[in-house]
């Protein structure tokens, strides 16, 4: 079978998890391609970081902190303190030391030339991640936030980063731009892994700046729904509220209510112009779609076992069998 994921953050690294799992239960061939965000990607301190690229790569790799979900297993903090000692800016952002090998090959390929999808594709030879990570585009695309300046009281436009981990969003916020978006193109083997997948799932990711920043891309939103596969997404609202992260207020800043259904209806059926045709939410949320087949199921990801099983009955949602 081939599965086509739409993924970004630590819960769409976890959600992978749990896809490659009931994949090596079961006799193949199979294949797994994640389509990657790459919204949140920022330049720090002369380096490319591309947080949710990494998330994925260290997650299936074995290589990301448990407790924290994202960045380097075991990490330390030594470069981060000389900067600071330093005065560099930004100091709010947490660079360690083990994570800074990855951001500096990464960066040093770029400088050569190379697109991020062939160094996205090398520094995977590492890591062996058990599926092809692919960045939705080899383009510049960020997401931009408008707010208010908490200190001036003007308008201004800040990085996604700065204003998730800085302002831990809790700042007046007025709308998202995926700068540079509109002139990008789909990566190298995202059109086709939507085109040629049997299923294609949308991860319990952030709707707003995750995936929405990956439909953002020209071409990716008419591959999905121009593509032979069924289209299942799953919620990331259980009982109103967010399985993790702030995805709550990235909502509220786009006029959609925190509840499964909300965030449904804010993909919309293909039957219509959106890009579902499943949406599986939590046992104990109700949600009617219109056009979409809506099933509940646990969706709690506790571990990559019964993140399996959720992948299982999106496989099963989607009429097909593995």
């Amino acid at each position: 079978m081939r599965i086509t994921v739409l993924v970004g953050g630590v819960g769409g690294a976890r959600f992978l998890l749990g896809v490659r799992k009931l994949l090596e239960q079961t006799p193949g061939p199979h294949e797994l391609t994640a389509i990657v965000n790459i919204g949140d990607d920022a330049w720090m301190h002369g380096v490319r970081i591309c947080p949710d690229l990494d998330t994925c790569m260290y997650t299936l790799g074995g290589g990301i902190d448990p407790e924290r979900g994202w960045g380097h297993r075991d990490e330390t903090w030594n470069a981060k303190a000389e900067l600071a000692a330093y005065g560099v800016q930004p100091d709010w952002f947490g660079l360690g030391d083990r994570d800074l090998a990855t951001h500096l090959v990464r960066s040093q390929m770029l400088r050569a030339g190379y697109p991020l999808s062939q160094i996205t594709k090398a520094l995977c030879h590492r890591w062996d991640p058990g599926a092809t990570l692919l960045p939705v585009s080899d383009d510049r695309c960020e997401t931009h936030v408008v707010i208010t300046d908490p200190d001036t009281g003007d308008r201004r436009a800040i990085h996604f980063q700065e204003w998730w981990v800085r302002y831990r969003a809790q700042v007046p916020t007025h709308s998202f731009a995926f700068v540079g978006s509109e002139s990008a193109t789909a990566g190298p083997g995202v059109a086709e892994a939507l085109t040629e997948a049997d299923v294609v799932f949308i991860a319990p990711s952030n709707p707003v700046v995750s995936i929405g920043a990956i439909l953002a891309v020209p071409g990716v939103r008419a591959a999905l729904r121009s593509t032979a596969a069924p289209v299942i997404g799953y919620s990331p609202i259980i009982g109103g509220k967010p399985l993790r992260g702030m995805a709550d207020a990235c909502l509220e800043v786009v006029g959609v209510e925190t509840s499964s259904e909300a965030v449904g209806k804010h993909y919309g059926a293909r039957s219509g112009t959106g890009i579902l045709d499943g949406w599986l939410i939590s046992d104990g949320d109700t949600a009617e779609v219109p056009g979409v087949d809506v099933r509940s199921i646990p969706l709690l990801m506790t571990d990559p076992d019964a993140t399996a099983e959720m992948v299982r009955a999106g496989i099963d949602l989607a009429g097909l069998t593995l």
